[in-house]
């Protein structure tokens, strides 16, 4: 299997494949069993032999190879290789055994998934080729994998940009997987930028550019130099305009971009009809302008400041007297630098009609050979998209020129513009030399700054980011991430009332939905990391608090690269035995991911009272605040001498401890949910929560607010130990589905006092048996008749196989009744209860239970005149 894991996950902070590989008969078969292995490797990708491998120096990992090393570790160091070659820095990468004979966790870094996915499948045929001295046609598979690259990386102008946010900590979301589409920043903080457009370039200003006579209007109206020119529509048209501009001309769309359909240097009415008609495939309009001897200039201009400067020259080749045009123009395309499109370096040249327009000014075709040292033309416009070559000149600028440049830009109202300039010499005024400002481009490509041919490579990206976050504005919204075994809906609800009580707008995520402001927006379970990154996309939101589940954490690793503050409420068996997850260790490595990835200025919010959580301190460089029920606790002891921050219930009252500094925030009796502290499981909710939000520095008479005005209501956490009287039954719906919680359902019912309890009782088919059983047997002592309903979502088991395990453990004497699904099993339940008893319900669907609890409910308003929602099916 091959899982992709976008986020910080279990075995990396980066984002990596996780690859369960059998190797099967391979198991008894290491590299050193393979005579000249080593050797067609190395012949087919000679880099691997810097790879370093557990050895720690160049060549380490041929070293490995020939003492003998196995399939899953050969295809990690080949995968990463490949995408080296693929133009992928990465360097990352683990093979480690599974405990079952053969089979291996492979761990590999990746930037862009689907290319490591497609070299991952090269790298596996790869190596068996190599093994077996198989055929293999190495070209041509790089050749794919190098198209697949091009299809999916980002764009030089983009990724810049991207090199230079992240350099400052700013956070990147990809948005789109092939487009250049990039967030950078979270909730209210967002920014978008797609190659060198971003969230402030002005669409009237794009739009303007593209008129390129209302360009020049606008810019000649300003004293800024522009060449005459005149809109045609047909070859007629275009060579009267030539003829009374005076030739020579250029001819090019009047909407176009990317230099396609320009010619210039026009010098006979043949040249002027042609140009005409190339430009005419291009754009709706065609324009004819006065021609500027000189070379062509691009002038990058950055919120109003020239920032680079480059001279670009037009695609060429240079004869040696043996090769023809067409043969030359093959040899420089097998530059590595050059591929199709405009996401490399450099642009492969293409013998074209526009070239061979060229080539017969200069009385040459495509199978001419010129002689040594003749430089032919391919192209009389200087893009790089058309296959020309830059040298940075942004030293050599004349003071005028940048004025001319930065005037030009401001007066388009662009943030970003690349100027054209024609003149000779750079480094004189325009107006001395006769030189014009021959267009104003939008989203310039930054590529030819970034890496010139000749001259100093410029960062561009990092002005661009400079401008969408100036210096001591932030990228970032607080991010609360809240996971454990237990607890973890109710603490990131009372998190989120904190900050709603604060007046902030939240984004919250938890197993019923995702919230914006106190809206549901999306319905389920909304956990993983799709869920989170939702909310970081929202652009009204201005803190996170996200419920983080384990199974999101394995599938795909976190939805953000770290937190604010990270919690973890408790660990306790749940799901064990389910993706390699079968110990109580092995689950609470699962949601320490989210304390490594707290951030070093941020703080983990850690239970004291659990020595799985407690010990999770050594995972991170950040602050922590440990809570416990008693401020006894040997942990909270140790932080006190220290100086660190504690959160602990005194006398009644929660306490927040600083060192010898104590503060008594809140008589429990106070915070209703707890109901005054009997409910020890909420009372260790709200010293998490409180934790957290001390942490994140809100005020304490806000917390305080939050708290005592914070209900575990069906409304504000619906299925989390929500309670109702209705006709004199007590109603207990809680969504707890393991041992632990319903240890703690049997404590906090002993708080409330002992009733007859009619229990609804199903559970998940995803548990082990072992568990099950536990879990059924933990209610004994407080349950007196069960009702056992079939789940929605059997989770892989035969249809009422969960129920009769619960059966299957209960006392021969203890009352029972299976039911088809949970509203037939509250009908069930319903029946056998009377006034003063209990009704506890442990919940599978959610929202379908409430709704027909508060039908219930209602009908105690009623006079006798409403159907029972729980007497008749076909009303449910």
């Amino acid at each position: 299997s091959i899982n992709v894991l976008r986020g910080p996950n279990l075995y990396s902070y980066k984002s990596v494949l996780h690859i369960v590989m059998d190797i099967g008969r391979y198991e008894n078969h290491p590299s050193s069993d393979f005579p000249s292995f080593v050797e067609r490797l190395t012949a087919w990708l000679p880099g691997l032999q810097k790879h370093e491998c557990s050895v720690g120096r160049p060549g380490g990992f041929i070293e490995r190879l020939q003492r003998g090393t196995y399939l899953g570790h050969i295809v990690e160091h080949i995968t990463l290789e490949l995408q080296t070659e693929m133009g992928f820095d990465v360097g990352f990468g683990r093979a480690r055994g599974t405990g079952e004979p053969g089979v291996y966790n492979v761990i590999i870094a990746y930037l862009e998934e689907e290319p490591a996915k497609a070299a991952f499948e090269v790298a596996f045929r790869l190596t068996l080729a190599a093994m077996h001295d198989h055929p293999f046609d190495f070209a041509g598979e790089m050749e794919a994998l190098l198209a697949v690259a091009e299809q999916y990386r980002l764009g030089p102008s983009t990724q810049s940009i991207v090199k230079a946010a992240r350099s400052r900590d700013i956070p990147v979301m990809r948005l789109t997987p092939q487009a250049s589409l990039v967030q950078l920043g979270y909730g209210v903080y967002q920014k978008r930028i797609q190659a060198a457009e971003t969230s402030n370039t002005s669409a009237i200003a794009v739009s303007m550019c593209q008129d390129k006579p209302l360009t020049n209007r606008i810019l000649r109206t300003v004293g800024v130099p522009v060449p005459e020119g005149r809109t045609v529509g047909s070859a007629d048209e275009a060579w009267k305009a030539a003829q009374a501009i005076g030739l020579p001309v250029v001819t090019k769309p009047e909407d176009g971009n990317q230099g396609r359909g320009v010619s210039v240097n026009l010098e006979d009415e043949a040249q002027v009809r042609e140009g005409y008609t190339l430009a005419a495939e291009v754009g709706s309009a065609v324009l004819v302008e006065q021609y500027i001897d000189g070379y062509d200039f691009r002038l990058l201009v950055i919120n109003g400041k020239l920032v680079a400067a480059s001279r670009r020259d037009p695609a060429h080749v240079i004869g040696d007297g043996h090769h023809t045009i067409a043969e030359l123009v093959e040899a420089v395309n097998q530059d590595p630098r050059r591929r199709d499109g405009h996401a490399s370096i450099l642009t492969r040249i293409v013998l074209d009609e526009g070239a061979r327009m060229v080539l017969a000014q200069q009385k040459l075709n495509v199978d001419s050979t010129p002689e040594l040292g003749e430089i032919v033309q391919l192209r009389k416009n200087s893009n790089l998209s058309t296959g020309g070559t830059a040298s940075d000149v942004t030293d050599e600028v004349h003071p005028h020129n940048v004025h001319i440049a930065e005037l030009a830009a401001q007066i388009m109202a662009l943030d970003v513009a690349g100027i054209d300039i024609v003149c000779r010499d750079i480094g004189r005024p325009l107006a001395e030399q006769g030189g014009a400002v021959v267009e104003v481009n939008a989203a310039p490509g930054l590529r030819m700054h970034l890496h010139p041919l000749a001259g100093k490579p410029r960062d561009v990206g990092g002005p661009i980011v400079d401008m969408l976050y100036p210096e001591g504005q932030t990228s970032r919204i607080p991010i609360i991430a809240v996971t454990g075994t237990n607890g973890k809906t109710t603490v990131t609800r009372l998190i989120s009332h904190m900050y709603e009580t604060a007046r902030w707008v939240v984004g919250m995520t938890t197993t019923e939905g995702t919230y914006i402001n106190k809206e549901r927006i999306l319905t389920g379970d909304c956990s993983g990391p799709n869920s989170a990154r939702a909310v970081l996309l929202h652009p009204r939101v201005e803190v996170a608090v996200l419920e983080t589940a384990r199974g999101g954490i394995l599938r795909e690793g976190l939805g953000f690269d770290w937190c604010s503050v990270g919690i973890v409420t408790n660990i306790s068996p749940d799901h064990l035995g389910l993706n390699g997850i079968n110990t109580l260790h092995d689950l609470a490595r699962v949601k320490q991911v989210v304390i490594q990835s707290v951030s070093p200025k941020g703080t983990a919010i850690l239970n004291a009272d659990d020595p799985l959580v407690a010990e999770m301190a050594a995972e991170t460089s950040a602050e922590v605040i440990y809570f416990a029920l008693k401020s006894s606790n040997h942990i909270i002891t140790a932080h006190r001498a220290e100086g660190g921050r504690s959160v602990y219930v005194e006398d009644g009252a929660i306490i927040l401890e600083t060192g010898s500094e104590k503060l008594s925030l809140v008589e429990l009796e106070r915070v209703e949910f707890t109901v005054s502290g009997k409910l020890r499981f909420q009372v260790q909710n709200a010293l998490a929560a409180t934790a957290a939000a001390w942490a994140a520095g809100l005020n304490p008479a806000l917390i305080v607010r939050a708290l005592t005005t914070f209900a575990t209501t069906t409304t504000m956490v619906p299925g989390r130990f929500n309670r109702l009287d209705i006709q004199g039954v007590e109603v207990i719906l809680d969504y707890g589905h393991n041992l632990a919680a319903m240890q703690a359902l049997g404590d906090a019912l002993e708080g409330l006092g002992q009733r007859r309890t009619v229990m609804v009782m199903g559970l998940p088919g995803d548990r082990r048996d072992e568990d099950i059983f536990a879990t059924i047997e933990a209610t004994l002592g407080y349950a007196d008749v069960y009702v056992l309903p079939e789940q929605k979502d059997v989770r892989g088991r035969r249809p009422m196989e969960v129920p009769q395990l619960l059966q299957s453990r209960l006392p021969k004497d203890r009352p029972y009744q299976y039911a088809r699904h949970q509203i037939e099993g509250i009908q069930l339940a319903w029946q056998e209860v009377s006034p003063g008893d209990r009704l506890l319900i442990i919940l599978d669907e959610v929202d379908e239970a409430i709704d027909i609890v508060n039908q219930l409910h209602d009908m105690t308003n009623c006079d006798g005149g409403c159907d029972s929602p729980l007497t008749a099916e076909r009303s449910l």
